[in-house]
């Protein structure tokens, strides 16, 4: 997993007024290494599939700069520290750069975790200075913010009072998706975009009216599938620790643990009346759990001419790093069956990361197709492209798409349906039209901010506006379908033949290859 995703961009040096040598009184200080301040522009790493070209290069000055005392009060006496922020670039690279090194007098709080999160707000605000797509800081002084919180902070005893007035900063810039989550919160995202875990393979919610543990279902193949733990048992006890009270997430932090080492459960067997019908006890290795975010299957149905045709459908829940892979071994399975159409579903994906919807594109497309348009916090518009691409499959594809679908969905529904290669089903999407960069902080949490906002592939605006499809899901498309495909609805195919987007998809998919017409 790459601890860090940025987008750097120009910037003026930071400046102090009225900046003065602090007195040399001794007090506690905070204490971090220099800190690196890079001047860059975007453009994406290298990827095995999609052959990005990238130049790096680096020009330091240093610049020696004192926080004036009177401008933060007095508990500022003699307090001085060297400010750090480590960068490491992963999805973006940098060219030309320039670094300087910083030196900022700040007070120190008495209270060891309110300490660490003064590092930790030292940390963002360099990183939003740096990166953050609005240069104007949403028309605020960002130098005198940092100076402001780190005050009020100082006579805090709790790091989670500590962590508020971090996150009131942050929410001073307008823009949500700019956030800092907690160490835990960050564990979870890190196991959804690696698409893998160690553990059981349980996911458990709690249930609304009582708060109880419920098993909402199993990864095929792990242990708890194969210990034949069903859906709607109640998780009650976790080696040998009641659950009362106990949140999902703590749960699922409990249930986690090095491969080769177990766990025992119990659980509650609830029957259709409500009452309890036992329970037992059951010890689970743990092990990898691979979470992919693929689903597919093939749908078969007979053409007006009497023919039987196979369309390939592949549903994408999130864009993960094991995305693009995925997907790539699901085609070309249903390659390996006949199939002669395809449907992407892309309906409630929210995103994820940038790189792994611009990989999956690239099974799609040939060439050197622009994929999307960046602008950065200058206003420089610059595209992405891919170099050499070549498309798994040429077949026909229609992508499903609706108010759900966010960010790096609609990055890769414009790249397709902008380059001719797809039709769009649904409804509007969702309009996120931003990437933010994600940075894990030296105390575990992890800091996104917006560095950019995209364009699709014909210069439309994606951003609070989202994409239209071509054809609708409504009603009244449904009434015009063939007798045929409205006949499913009332048949007891199996439910993803019944879908109404599914079947508009089809219908569509027929279209084209009765006029010959290649998608």
């Amino acid at each position: 997993m790459e601890k860090v995703v940025t987008l750097n961009h120009d910037l003026p040096l930071l400046h102090f007024p009225n900046s003065r040598k602090p007195f040399s009184i001794p007090s506690p200080i905070l204490r971090i290494s220099s800190f690196k301040r890079h001047k860059k522009r975007s453009c994406l790493a290298s990827s095995s599939r999609l052959g990005f070209y990238t130049e790096t290069k680096t020009v330091s000055e240093s610049h020696g700069v004192i926080v004036d005392n009177s401008t933060i009060g007095r508990r500022l006496l003699g307090l001085a520290a060297a400010v750090s922020v480590a960068v490491s670039l992963s999805i973006f690279c940098d060219s030309p750069a320039l670094a300087e090194s910083l030196t900022i007098a700040f007070p120190v709080s008495r209270a060891r975790e309110v300490t660490t999160v003064q590092r930790t707000l030292v940390e963002a605000w360099g990183l939003i200075r740096e990166t953050f797509v609005d240069p104007t800081f949403n028309h605020q002084d960002w130098d005198f913010k940092l100076q402001q919180t780190m005050v009020e902070m100082f006579p805090l005893r709790s790091a989670d009072a500590a962590y508020g007035k971090l996150k009131a900063m942050l929410s001073t810039l307008g823009d949500p998706f700019t956030r800092l989550i907690t160490p835990k919160e960050y564990q979870s995202f890190r196991i959804g975009s690696d698409g893998n875990l160690q553990g059981v393979g349980l996911f458990i919610n709690s249930e609304p009216r009582t708060g109880h543990l419920v098993v909402m279902s199993c990864v095929e193949g792990s242990p708890a599938d194969r210990a034949g733990i069903h859906e709607g048992e109640e998780l009650v006890e976790i080696n040998g620790e009641k659950l009362d009270d106990v949140d999902s997430e703590a749960a699922a932090q409990k249930l986690r643990g090095r491969v080769g080492t177990f766990v025992t459960i119990k659980l509650k067997n609830v029957n259709g009346s409500g009452t309890d019908s036992g329970i037992r006890e059951v010890k689970l290795p743990r092990d990898y759990i691979k979470l992919s975010p693929i689903s597919s299957a093939i749908i078969p149905h007979t053409t007006p001419d009497g023919r039987l045709a196979k369309t390939g459908y592949v549903k994408l829940t999130a864009f993960s790093q094991t995305a693009a892979s995925d997907m790539e071994n699901a085609v070309h399975e249903m390659e390996n069956q006949d199939v002669q159409s395809y449907i992407l579903d892309l309906r409630n994906n929210p995103g994820g990361l940038v790189r792994a919807g611009l990989d999956v594109a690239q099974l799609w497309l040939d060439g050197d197709e622009t994929l999307v348009y960046t602008i950065d916090r200058e206003g420089v518009t610059s595209p992405i492209n891919m170099i050499n691409g070549h498309a798994v499959t040429h077949d026909p594809l229609v992508v499903l798409v609706n108010e759900g679908s966010a960010s790096a969905s609609e990055i890769l529904a414009g790249a397709l349906h902008d380059n001719g290669r797809a039709i769009l089903v649904g409804n509007r999407t969702f309009g996120k039209g931003k990437i933010q960069s994600i940075t894990e902080l030296n105390d575990g949490s992890a800091l996104f901010v917006t560095v950019a906002k995209y364009l699709s592939p014909s210069l439309h605006e994606i951003d609070q506006v989202g994409i239209a499809p071509d054809v609708q899901c409504t009603t009244g498309m449904i009434d015009s379908l063939t007798a045929e495909i409205v006949e499913k609805m009332n048949s007891s195919v199996p439910l993803l033949e019944a879908d109404s987007c599914v079947m508009v998809a089809e219908h569509e998919l027929e279209a084209r290859r009765s006029n010959g017409t290649a998608s």
